[in-house]
């Protein structure tokens, strides 16, 4: 049971059953710390709190998107997001001569049936649609939304447990993926660096904090430092992602032709880290609400940090990917031809537009989603210049 510092928050009390069921987990959690000499660092807690096999928040059966989860993305919030991706893998698996199309952690299902519908309308479809997923109720989940809205081509779809080998030609999809990966919480110190490590007090979770838990993640703070001094001054909290470059790296790795397309939320690195930014991007999203504590709730809620797209684009460079393209969600959909299907889709008279209309609005404006979310290709072997990012290449400010 967790420490009721959180029943006067303005979300829903978890239920019986809920509390029930992250029990296990909290023990794991609780037994892992006992044996580490009574902390563990965030991102190993972060780690175990999203994919435990079974038991953590992405890797259990609990519903997490949509209005009867924690929160909506983009794909689910309009099947125009999802037309507008299709129509940039399209251009993209026509430059290099036809491929695949793999995506990386598939929500619901929404955005791979969308790209199939529009991709299908095309006549441009992928040789295969693999959906690269570790949660076995997220796959069920995933079936189920293609057999619904693309029944005769949802048998095109495979699954993976892991990345293909070298060789791969094709479009790797990132959406809402990177912003959930494990990250190091750190803090700066006058004569270097201290680490947030997570322990069990008094039947909650607690902060505590020690030294760089890792050579690697040492050398990357004194990186950050040197380069952005006026930012990483005394009492500094940020989050480090080691675990992005990683990915990107093996993504590069295993890529023959073709790109990855990430759409997720941050910003470079030096707006990322910026002065003013100095209580980090921690962020958690339960019933639709949004909070800043990831110690609570274990296991029942997201835990999310922003993007260093700089750090994105240095890995890919670092494995042979040209940085092809940088922009917000809002001018990436837009060149994707968004208001031109909108404006297909009917007149403002007609049935259901006023909605989709709102919804385009929160795909694209800058107060809502446009802004914030940002859309990354990194891509191999692919010449010319992608539609995507016609509007307004914001490379330079990587």
């Amino acid at each position: 049971m967790q420490h009721p510092r959180d029943v006067a928050r303005a979300w829903p009390a978890p239920s019986a059953e809920a509390v029930a069921y992250t029990r296990p987990l909290l023990s794991l959690i609780q037994e892992e710390i006992r044996a580490n000499d009574g902390h563990i660092p965030f991102s190993r807690y972060m780690e175990l709190a999203l994919y435990t096999p079974g038991l953590g928040y992405y890797g259990g059966e609990l519903r997490k998107f949509g209005a009867e989860g924690d929160f909506v993305t983009a794909p689910e919030l309009s099947p125009l997001f999802s037309h507008c991706v299709a129509r940039q893998c399209a251009e993209l698996l026509e430059q290099i001569g036809g491929g695949d199309l793999l995506e990386a952690g598939a929500g619901s299902g929404a955005m791979a049936a969308g790209i199939l519908a529009e991709l299908a309308r095309r006549e441009q479809l992928p040789n295969r649609y693999f959906i690269l997923e570790l949660s076995a109720s997220l796959r069920q989940r995933q079936g189920e939304t293609l057999q619904a809205q693309v029944p005769t081509i949802a048998d095109r779809v495979t699954w993976l447990a892991q990345l293909p080998e070298r060789g791969f030609r094709g479009v790797v999809l990132a959406n809402e993926l990177l912003d959930a990966m494990p990250v190091h919480r750190v803090q700066a110190q006058r004569s270097g660096f201290a680490e947030y490590y997570v322990g069990w007090e008094e039947e909650r979770f607690v902060w505590r904090r020690g030294a760089p838990s890792n050579a690697k993640l040492r050398d990357t703070l004194q990186c950050l430092r040197n380069e952005l001094r006026e930012a990483w001054a005394e009492g500094y909290v940020a989050e480090v992602g080691l675990a992005q470059p990683a990915w990107i790296r093996s993504i590069g790795e295993c890529m023959a032709a073709g790109a990855l397309v990430i759409i997720d939320y941050g910003f470079p690195r030096r707006e990322l880290y910026h002065p003013e930014r100095r209580e980090g991007t921690l962020m958690c999203h339960y019933r639709h609400r949004a909070h800043s504590d990831p110690l609570i709730l274990t296991g029942l809620q997201d835990i999310t940090a922003h993007v260093d797209f700089t750090a994105v684009a240095e890995a890919g460079m670092e494995v042979g990917l040209d940085v092809k393209g940088y922009t917000t969600q809002g001018d990436f959909l837009l060149d994707n031809g968004l208001t031109a299907e909108l404006a297909e889709q009917g007149a403002g008279a007609s049935p259901g537009y006023l909605s989709r209309a709102n919804e385009v609005k929160r795909l694209v404006m800058p107060g809502e989603m446009g802004e914030l979310f940002k859309v990354m290709a990194l891509t191999r072997d692919v010449e010319g210049p992608l539609q995507g990012f016609t509007r307004r290449d914001r490379r330079g400010r990587l």
